[in-house]
């Protein structure tokens, strides 16, 4: 990875009139801003469907595209909707927060209406689409469909036939959902067709984009329900030990994540084919992958399932280098980034090593007067990301506002952070400054923004992931600043 840098900000939180950022013009204006400030990455969050709770690291399958994300406009481009068709809706009256509940009950039903419209005039595409990705796509939208059969309960509440998959009952719900099958198809063409034709821009523009994937999926997933055999389920489908982390800087109850653990055994079975399949998905989607949790393929957290806190839980070996020897063996060098924070045991940095993958140094995790930390600038090698902080963080200002004052005040004396400056353009510096190949901030430090505009509070459940941009906060003398630190320190 040459040296560079860029900026984390998801797609929701782009502006738009709609109520959530989308894949539409506002996107190919922050590529523009991107590339005039001189950025060679744009890093974004999960783009799966969401569920409960709104994070895109929980989402309804690891293949499929957020249907929230699809830009009406575009629609009426393409000449499937109108704008009368949707010029009235209200989707939240609050342009820098999203109102998930109004996007989902008053965005669905206009989708509703662009497959009516579109299907047939796009039929052709549509099946050609389908037949592509018939692996992932016939699954998924099955799924939706009896989900939403179902009033969209979770797949383990489904009528005991179709929960474990018989036969029977699959050909039932093929033909008898057959036009919500076809919605459900038609949905995610529309999504990857938009997608693609983004990140074609971007690339055009000399931008990667950086995707993330969870290490887990949600328990309520087409994943989940498709290949059962692969998590660790009781005979009644139910989790035998969930997903968390031990006590940490976030929880000292632990972050008990809840999601089902891989029965590690039946993967290697099968020569990690579903890791393999999912890895090669998201490299069709970005042009470069971090993966979450990375530290739990080497060992990772259970719970018991029904437990209370996440404290309770042990650790427990992972595949390690089987499974990434076996993704080299098929796909050859895929360009990783490795999300390795947390606790970190030899092994763990070992292995991570071995992958020869980028870990990840956050500023914030770095000023603690009482230790050496290898989050400090002069302690990194090459091959990392450096981030002022990520989607899980306090925003730079957040931090020094919250964060106790031995910590601020070795933070102001090793980055020698003034207020001419403004801090958090100070911690950017120190980011951009340093010798990793590749530096990150989130669009709100370069905004300087506070903790009302975080991403997300580990731990905590609503209110989370709403942060929008104003339209306005995208100026050219922002970008013209950004350019200038960068080509001051090589970027």
């Amino acid at each position: 990875m040459k040296r560079g840098s860029g900026i984390l900000m998801h797609i929701t939180s782009l502006p738009s009139p709609y109520g959530i950022g989308t894949l539409g013009k506002d996107a190919y204006d922050f590529v523009d801003f991107l590339e005039d400030a001189g950025q060679k990455y744009w890093q974004i969050l999960p783009i799966g469907p969401t569920s409960y709770g709104d994070s895109p690291y929980q989402s309804f399958s690891s293949f499929a595209g957020n249907p929230f994300l699809i830009d009406l406009e575009l629609l009426v481009q393409d000449g499937i909707l109108k704008q009368e068709d949707f010029d009235y809706t209200d989707f939240g009256d609050n342009t820098e927060k999203i109102d998930y509940s109004k996007i989902f009950e008053n965005k669905m039903p206009i989708l509703q209406k662009a497959y009516f419209k579109g299907y047939e005039r796009f039929q052709r595409e549509v099946r050609a689409f389908v037949e592509e990705n018939t692996e992932w796509l016939d699954n998924y939208s099955l799924y939706m469909a009896i989900k939403q059969h179902f009033c969209l309960k979770a797949w383990k509440e489904w009528d005991e036939e179709i929960k474990f998959r018989r036969t029977d009952a699959l050909h039932y719900y093929k033909n008898y959902l057959k036009s919500e099958i076809e919605y459900w198809q038609f949905i995610q063409y529309l999504f990857f067709k938009q997608w693609n034709e983004l990140k074609d821009y971007a690339n055009k523009k000399g931008i990667q984009i950086i995707g993330d994937i969870p290490i887990y999926v949600a328990e309520d997933s087409v994943d989940t329900w498709v290949n059962s055999d692969m998590f660790l389920l009781d005979d009644k489908k139910e989790p035998i030990k969930v997903a968390g982390c031990p006590p940490d800087a976030f929880s000292k109850d632990g972050q008990l994540w809840g999601n089902p653990l891989y029965n590690w055994e039946n993967h290697e079975d099968s020569g990690f084919q579903w890791w393999i399949d999912r890895i090669e998905g998201n490299m069709r989607l970005y042009d470069i992958i971090r993966i979450d949790h990375f530290r739990g393929f080497e060992s990772f957290w259970t719970v018991d399932n029904g437990a209370q806190i996440a404290a309770t839980g042990q650790w427990e070996k992972g595949p390690a280098m089987k499974l990434f020897n076996a993704i080299k063996e098929k796909l050859g060098e895929v360009p990783i980034i490795a999300e390795d924070l947390g606790f970190l045991t030899q092994e763990v940095i070992n292995f991570k090593n071995k992958t020869g993958y980028p870990g990840m140094k956050v500023l914030q995790f770095a000023f603690d007067p009482r230790e050496e930390s290898d989050y400090l600038p002069h302690n990194y090698e090459k091959n990392c990301i450096v981030y002022t902080g990520t989607h899980d963080n306090d925003t730079v200002l957040g931090w020094i506002n919250n964060t106790n004052k031995d910590d601020v005040e070795f933070a102001i004396d090793y980055l020698k952070l003034n207020n001419e400056e403004g801090y958090h353009w100070g911690f950017i510096r120190g980011a951009w400054s340093s010798v990793g190949d590749l530096a990150i901030a989130q669009m709100q430090d370069f905004l300087g923004l506070g903790s009302n505009a975080r991403m997300n509070i580990p731990s905590t459940l609503g209110g989370n992931w709403q942060w929008r941009i104003k339209k306005e906060a995208l100026t050219s003398t922002l970008a013209k600043q950004i350019n200038v630190l960068t080509k001051l320190y090589g970027r």
